[in-house]
Formats: C-alpha cells, sequence, structure tokens
C-alpha cells in the first residue's frame, strides 16, 4: 500500500511538472531564416540585337525624353551623366496661376537600375508604359507623359525603344515624390502650360 502510495504521489509530480512546462512547438529545432529573392541577370547592349538597339536610341533622341528624364534638363542644365536617370526638377501638372502648389510630376529613372530605375520592368511592361501610360504596377501615369502620341507608334518602334533603354547602363538616382495638387513641393519644379490673358 505504501510503495502503490509513494508511485502514485511521484506520477503526479511528474504530472504537475509537465503541466507547467510548454508543449514542444511544431518548429523546434528549427532556425527561421529569410528567403532571398533572386532577380535574372541585369541586361546589357548585346543581349538585343544591335540594330533594334540603335533604332531605339534614333527613337529616344527624336521624342526628346531626355528633355524631361535628364537631370538638369528642364532649367537647361542637363548632367550628361545622368541621361535619362530621371530629374530632381519637376513639372507642374495644374496651373500655377490658378492653385497656390500645383501637382508636380518628377520625370522617372528610365536607366535599367534595379532600386531607382526600370531593371526590373520587362520589355512588355516598357512598351504597355509608352503606348498607354500604365506602369508596371498597373497605375496610370499623369498627364505630362505624351503617352498618347506614344500610342501611334508601330509595336516594332515601340520595342526597339523599350531595348534601348533595358540596354543603357544602369545609373542609381532616386528622383523625389510625384507631389498632389494642394501639397508643397520640396524639390524645385517648372510650369508649363498655355496661359490666356484677358484684353
Amino acid at each position: 500500500m505504501y510503495r502503490a502510495h509513494k508511485l502514485l504521489t511521484a506520477t503526479l509530480a511528474t504530472v504537475a511538472v509537465l503541466g507547467c512546462a510548454s508543449p514542444p512547438g511544431p518548429l523546434d529545432g528549427y532556425e527561421a531564416v529569410q528567403p532571398a529573392v533572386s532577380s535574372p541577370p541585369q541586361a546589357t547592349a548585346a543581349d538585343y540585337p544591335p540594330g533594334q538597339v540603335e533604332r531605339g536610341r534614333y527613337l529616344v533622341d527624336l521624342l526628346g525624353c531626355g528633355g524631361c528624364h535628364t537631370d538638369g534638363a528642364l532649367v537647361g542644365e542637363p548632367d550628361s551623366g545622368r541621361l535619362l536617370a530621371g530629374s530632381g526638377v519637376g513639372i507642374a501638372t495644374s496651373d500655377p496661376l490658378r492653385v497656390r502648389n500645383p501637382a508636380v510630376v518628377y520625370p522617372a529613372n528610365l536607366t535599367p537600375d534595379r532600386g531607382t530605375g526600370i531593371g526590373d520592368w520587362s520589355l512588355a511592361q516598357i512598351v504597355t508604359m509608352l503606348q498607354s501610360g500604365v506602369d508596371s504596377h498597373g497605375d496610370q501615369a499623369l498627364s505630362v507623359m505624351p503617352f498618347l502620341t506614344y500610342s501611334r507608334l508601330r509595336p516594332e518602334d515601340a520595342e526597339a525603344i523599350a531595348m534601348y533603354l533595358k540596354s543603357l547602363a544602369p545609373v542609381a538616382h532616386r528622383v523625389p515624390e510625384n507631389v498632389r495638387a494642394g501639397r508643397r513641393a520640396r524639390a524645385p519644379y517648372v510650369h508649363f502650360g498655355v496661359y490666356r490673358s484677358e484684353p
């Protein structure tokens, strides 16, 4: 009887200790790690037909893309080291004569830099942006970019532009955030537009 009582007491003590301890978790013994995201290798001019890249360069020059998308170009001081790498000077998209703080667009970095440019865009996404103004996130571009005119580009010309942009040397240059009307811009901007004077 004494032995049975002693055995029961020991069993209850063990149950009490186990009841206070946390049950083993399903991930005990595993280490938390962050998954690595692999990116495709950076494209170069050699990855595209030379004739198409040259055609794209010609069209980008003809369309004047560098006039907005090159730092300093909007104020007459283009930085050749940042050709097509976006502008730190924006363009007011609402009438600054009527709106105290106009909406401002800062032209994007068109080089294939992965952090600040179009490095992760596909050729098809670039063509879509050119011809419809819809970016790689499905957002509609603001009215500064003349995508309605670019929508008339032949598909092979739009693709040549995309190949040329993807073949550029990547330039890390983050442009300021666009500004909505009514908010004060923290970076400089210029005014474009046609204003009618009263007689």
